[in-house]
């Protein structure tokens, strides 16, 4: 597919100055990820990769680090074997490892993670998914997580491959159901190797067999039952009815704009989903018939990162998606009432098809008030290393910058020597870790140490918004924020999941650009209620309780 160049890229827009660099080793972040081989892969089982969260699990103000970890087909050494890692944020730019201890110790073929506080106590809990059978962790407090999985009525045995998950209060009562994706129906003694049919060779090469040519995976959607137990409604919801869809990663919004959370779900080598709430307890999926399906030019695509978010401040959810080698990634325009328009050539991510995207994230990293694209990128074949197939399986990230009339620009290797520098990257998420007001982003990079990334560029100003619910759920998952300042209207939403099996912080970030405050922020609450707030200052990280108003406000470090 060749590049086509955006006929709106504005040359005499001057990019800002950014910086980014890795901070994870000053930061105390220095394990490294353990998932498959390293320089082959038998078997898809080991192209997946792993998931990170960034969530204050202690309620101290600080967002912590939970990164998911996988294993390997061969086993380790008694007491080698690697867990999942939780870091807490000492707030003094370093993060301890607390996993020891904290429950969340489990080994195996991990996936993804989302947050959210299920049960309203207060503290926040986490899904894991796995190639296996998934774990629902309760947060117990004082740095403990309990699985509570069987106990509340989930599937606790068997053996199914998980991937991207969210909560979500589709029915609105104020609880948070749960929405797990599932990728491929895999038995691993029966599995064939490299090279066994036409679904086993890429480029000349004896690679890893799939997906195409395994049966897909199932979706399934739990009911919370006031936090005392999950029930499985995925028949009676209609989420079971999407068939022959590899599914990869999910994202729950509002696409509609009707108050009732939606939810999209990227599609490997199928296509993808947009499961749109009936409003009455049910599922339908419209993405072929709104647009959000395919491929710019009508085709599958193999999928498995996926973002929302507001990127032309028309007060509408989009989406931006990653997809495989010699695809572009997809940039879907909201149009109104869940209408989308690939904008994929027009906004100017069509340019680069020589990446395999992962995870994803709309960020404004330099704060002027409009969305930025960041995408981890990473191939899944290390067969490839050495050879010359014309690509390579370290690949470098990409960084686009919102060009504020519905295109952007590819700014990466202008944006610091770590995001063009090659690695092997999965999950991303993002979050202020250090006070300042600026998102770091998160990477897990497969067999390596993560990442996490940091601008020390120009910034303008800004705020963090964080929502609790009374009335809503606690973790005001679904809650959609409106912030004015000047001329500049933008409109995000609480989300748990998104990017590739990710989980980025609660907190709503807005840049300001060069606003000293916000004129007004308008809540619209899970709950119905709408809540505004009037002459809020700029560059504090602000607490709202629902009904109550701003409870806390602290400037910025």
């Amino acid at each position: 597919m060749a590049a086509r160049p955006s006929p709106r890229a504005r040359l005499d827009l001057p990019s800002p100055a950014v910086e980014f660099r890795d901070i994870a080793a000053e930061a105390g972040l220095t394990a490294p990820n353990v998932y498959g081989g390293v320089k082959s892969k038998k078997y898809i089982l080991e192209m997946t990769g792993n998931g990170a969260a960034v969530f204050d699990f202690d309620n101290d103000g600080r967002p912590d680090i939970f990164l998911v970890n996988g294993t390997r087909l061969d086993g380790l050494p008694p007491g080698e074997a690697p867990t999942s890692w939780l870091y807490h944020n000492e707030g003094n730019g370093k993060f301890r490892d607390v996993t020891r201890n904290s429950g969340l110790e489990r080994s195996g073929w991990g996936q993804g993670v989302c947050a959210g506080d299920f049960d309203n106590d207060g503290l926040t809990d986490l899904f894991v998914t796995y190639y296996g059978h998934n774990i629902l962790y309760r947060n117990r407090g004082g740095g403990r997580f309990e699985d509570v999985t069987a106990q509340l009525g989930l599937p606790a045995t068997g053996q199914r491959w998980s991937t991207g998950c969210a909560f979500l209060d589709y029915d609105r009562d104020g609880w948070l159901d749960l929405f797990v994706a599932g990728y491929l129906d895999f038995n691993l003694e029966k599995a064939a190797l490299p090279g066994a049919s036409p679904f086993c060779t890429w480029k000349g090469l004896r690679v890893f067999c799939g997906p195409r040519g395994y049966p897909t995976g199932r979706n399934f959607l739990y009911h919370n039952d006031r936090g005392r137990a999950f029930t499985d409604v995925t028949q009676k919801a209609g989420i079971a009815f999407s068939e022959l869809h590899y599914s990869l990663g999910v994202v729950a919004s509002d696409f509609d704009g009707d108050g009732w959370p939606d939810i999209y779900v990227a599609c490997d080598s199928s296509p993808s989903i947009l499961y749109r709430n009936n409003r009455n307890g049910s599922f339908t999926d419209i993405a072929v018939d709104r647009g959000a399906a395919y491929g710019p030019d009508g085709q599958e695509q193999g999928s498995m990162g996926v973002a929302a978010g507001d990127y032309d401040n028309d007060g509408r959810i989009d989406l931006v998606k990653t997809n495989f080698m010699d695809e572009t990634p997809t940039l879907y325009h909201n149009e109104g009432d869940a209408y989308f328009e690939d904008q994929t050539y027009l906004s100017g991510l069509g340019v680069n098809t020589k990446v395999v995207g992962w995870g994803v994230n709309f960020i404004d990293f330099d704060q002027d008030g409009w969305k930025d694209i960041f995408m981890a990128n990473g191939h899944i074949y290390p067969e490839l290393a050495g050879t010359r197939a014309g690509e390579e399986f370290r690949q470098p990230k990409m960084l686009y910058w919102n060009l504020r009339n519905g295109a952007f620009r590819d700014i990466t290797r202008a944006a610091g020597a770590v995001l063009s520098a090659p690695a092997v990257s999965r999950g991303a998420a993002s979050g202020d870790l250090d006070g300042d007001g600026a998102l770091e982003i998160v990477v897990v990079n497969m067999n390596d140490p993560p990442a996490v990334l940091k601008n020390f560029g120009s910034k303008g100003n800004a705020i963090l918004i964080g929502l609790t619910g009374t009335k809503s759920n606690r973790s005001a998952i679904g809650a959609r924020v409106t912030v004015t300042a000047g001329k500049l209207r933008q409109t995000d939403e609480v989300r748990s999941g998104g990017s590739y099996a990710s989980q980025s912080d609660f907190r709503l970030h807005f840049g300001l650009g060069d606003a000293a405050k916000v004129d007004e922020i308008e809540i619209h609450w899970p709950s119905g209620a709408v809540e505004k707030l009037s002459s809020v200052s700029a560059n504090r990280s602000i607490q709202v309780r629902e009904g109550e108003g701003i409870v806390k406000s602290d400037p910025f470090r």
